[in-house]
């Protein structure tokens, strides 16, 4: 299942996440440490290109959910817009853990939102579903039961209808036959 593998993705980039602030950190302790702060405040100004994140859609179980990529953001050391001869390894290396951790971020929001999306939607399919189980279903139930109701009572009062016509025609014959044969009975006489 979709949501599963999400989930399982979501613990391992929130656990690769935490891994790569904690490093980005050392790293940048280590270079404040060993260079000071002025030059690691300095290196961070001379950034020239900032990372650009974009976002498009897709489609997971019928759900719509962002897709985001993220470019320029690992560099070069001579992309990074500070002097080569400058700054030592210890800054390029806290360079290094800040971009991976920002790779780090990017994929954590787009699983993150899409797991919170397939919730949300899973929720609302919940609350449909305890409708349709609570409400509608006995509804429609209830009104089943009164449309057979109904349909039986029709019925019997049909059958009544019919048996009174019956009845009545039966009568009606009944009544004819004995007219006819009192007719003939004064006939005969008559002819006698």
């Amino acid at each position: 299942m979709e949501f599963m593998d999400i989930l399982d993705q979501a613990q391992d980039v929130r656990s690769e996440l935490e891994g790569d602030y904690e490093e980005a950190q050392r790293r940048i302790d280590m270079a404040r440490a060993m260079e000071g702060d002025i030059a690691v405040r300095g290196a961070a100004a001379a950034l020239q290109d900032h990372p650009e994140i974009t976002t498009e859609s897709k489609n997971i179980m019928g759900v719509v959910v962002p897709q985001i990529e993220s470019t320029k953001v690992r560099k070069s050391i001579d992309e990074r817009g500070y002097g080569v001869l400058g700054t030592s390894a210890r800054i390029d290396e806290a360079a290094e853990a800040y971009e991976e951790l920002l790779e780090s971020i990017v994929l954590a929001a787009e699983v993150e939102t899409a797991m919170k999306k397939m919730l949300d939607e899973i929720e609302k399919t919940k609350r449909r579903v305890n409708a349709l189980e609570f409400k509608l279903l006995p509804d429609l139930h209830e009104n089943k039961e009164y449309i057979e109701q109904k349909l039986e009572e029709q019925e019997r009062e049909e059958i009544f209808r019919m048996k009174k016509i019956k009845d009545k025609k039966e009568r009606e014959e009944k009544e004819e036959r004995e007219a006819a044969d009192e007719t003939e009975e004064e006939r005969v006489t008559a002819d006698d």
